[in-house]
């Protein structure tokens, strides 16, 4: 045989192995009375949801990218590869992301095996051309393994940075959103009222912060008990400043407090901390530009102020 047939056919079996090595977890899963047992309650917390199953979210449509999410959740719901504590963490990573859809949780583990495998099969194709490393074998084979767990890695990455961004996206607009609720709740409204009202104003301003104000309003027309609404938002954002504005809200509501009083102070608090926050920012602004002008911007002024006299000198030395 070739050499090119012999390293396809090492690639081959590293694939097969990793393949094996998933197969022998999945039954190890599965297997015996306690894998029996999780798999039963698995299935059941499945068909006992109250839309029946997550996937009907998204088979209303027929189009490609549908089809696409209702087989990717379909593929996470069946994945045994991830617990029942570690979906729930994932929920909540994905509530705070602004994905409510009841298979988001199966879409982001689909997504989280297929990187790990597709990151996996290239270094093994790849694999022969890395230094040192390439031209043994097991070295190509830990180096698999090793990128397939850091392929299903990056996907929950990139979800706890969407969601880090949308916290600061929503902490920067929540002073103006603090202030319209004072504004609203000096007018009379209600709370549920004024959250609706502050929803609607926020809407082009900062959809997310809306969105979240929004769902609470309903919740508190809906269901009519507001501590648990409230603490709903606190768990959705998770933000210092909300959780201090849902305890001040539930606070006043259990010990007949003025609502407006208190919505005023934590407004101003809040605005407070929110110049205090920019001034900082703005502080640390000089330090942080002295890197950039000495690499960039020193060089250049140097080159323009030395370089007439280091070429009159290079000249007079050439004369003599």
């Amino acid at each position: 045989m070739s050499p090119a047939s012999v390293e396809t056919l090492i690639n081959l079996l590293m694939l097969l192995a990793l393949l094996a090595a998933l197969t022998i977890w999945w039954a190890t899963k599965h297997g015996g009375r306690r894998g029996r047992i999780a798999e039963r309650a698995r299935q059941a917390a499945l068909t006992q949801r109250p839309d029946n199953l997550a996937i009907e979210e998204v088979e209303k449509g027929s189009g490609f990218a549908q089809r696409l999410i209702r087989r990717l959740a379909i593929i996470g719901d069946r994945l045994p590869l991830f617990d029942a504590k570690y979906r729930l963490k994932l929920q909540k990573e994905m509530l705070q992301s602004g994905y409510r859809s009841r298979s988001a949780v199966s879409v982001l583990l689909a997504i989280k095996f297929a990187v790990g495998l597709i990151c996996a099969a290239l270094t093994v194709m790849l694999g022969s051309h890395i230094p040192v490393i390439g031209a043994y074998p097991a070295g190509r084979g830990v180096m698999m393994i090793f990128v397939f767990i850091t392929g299903m890695i990056i996907p929950e990455y990139i979800m706890g940075f969407r969601a880090a961004q949308r916290r600061k996206a929503m902490a920067g607009c929540l002073p103006d959103a603090l202030d319209l609720l004072v504004i609203c709740t000096n007018a009379g409204n209600s709370l549920g009222v004024s959250i609706r009202r502050v929803a609607d104003e926020l809407a082009t301003i900062c959809p997310p912060l809306a969105g979240e104000f929004a769902l609470t309003a309903d919740e508190l027309k809906l269901s009519g008990d507001s501590t648990r609404a409230l603490h709903g938002l606190a768990e959705r954002i998770n933000l210092p400043s909300i959780r201090a504005l849902i305890s001040t809200l539930t606070q006043s509501m259990r010990y007949g407090t003025p609502i407006t009083q208190a919505l005023r102070t934590l407004s101003r608090t809040e605005r407070l901390a929110h110049i205090v926050s920019l001034e900082e920012k703005a502080a640390k602004l000089a330090p942080k530009m002295v890197v950039p002008m000495m690499l960039f911007i020193l060089p250049a002024v140097v080159a323009i102020a030395a370089g007439p006299a280091v070429i009159q000198l290079m000249d007079a030395i050439a004369k003599q």
